[in-house]
């Protein structure tokens, strides 16, 4: 279970008051660290990650019968304007530490683009080419092959736009009208 709690702040120190009855008798244990309380007793359990430093040997806490108060150092005197870092942060801090995500996105497309052979190394050499063009000749690819049912593949825009694109079988084949 977690503690309530509240705080306000000085020039020179944050003070949380835990709420907690009986905090002696409930064996209340404080730990202070230069970016996070930790607080812990007969479970119960109070963890924040905090906004700014502080000074871990200026710091107390003192227990009283109704709640536990936390008197906070302040490393500058800078005022907060929340006890706690958002979670978003921390999480960011985190993921940042754990990986660098573009460079294994790249690595991983290199090992793709070597692994792919017949239809899928020609798939994405399609897609390199529309990816990387410019947005008229990604016009010119979407006309020529959708007009021609997939039989022409053109990146010439000038020539493409003039007229509708005829269908282009391969040799041996031949196209035929599906009657409705």
């Amino acid at each position: 279970m977690s503690l309530r709690f509240d705080w306000y702040q000085s020039e020179t120190k944050v003070v949380i008051t835990v709420l907690l009855k009986g905090a002696i008798e409930k064996n209340y244990n404080v730990k202070i660290e230069t970016q996070k309380v930790h607080m812990t007793a007969d479970g119960h359990e109070l963890i924040l990650n905090l906004l700014h430093p502080i000074v871990v040997d200026r710091s107390s806490h003192k227990a009283f019968s109704t709640k536990v108060e936390i008197t906070l150092a302040k490393e500058t005197g800078v005022r907060w304007e929340s006890l706690e870092q958002k979670a978003e942060v921390v999480k960011e801090v985190a993921i940042r530490q754990a990986k660098n995500w573009d460079r294994l996105v790249s690595e991983e497309e290199k090992l793709d683009e070597k692994e792919a052979k017949g239809e899928a190394a020609l798939n994405q050499l399609f897609k390199k080419i529309y990816s990387s063009s410019s947005p008229e000749v990604q016009k010119a690819m979407n006309k020529s092959f959708s007009e021609s049912g997939g039989t022409v593949l053109s990146t010439n825009w000038n020539e493409v736009s003039k007229e509708k694109v005829t269908v282009k079988p391969p040799e041996g084949t031949e196209f035929r009208q599906w009657d409705k």
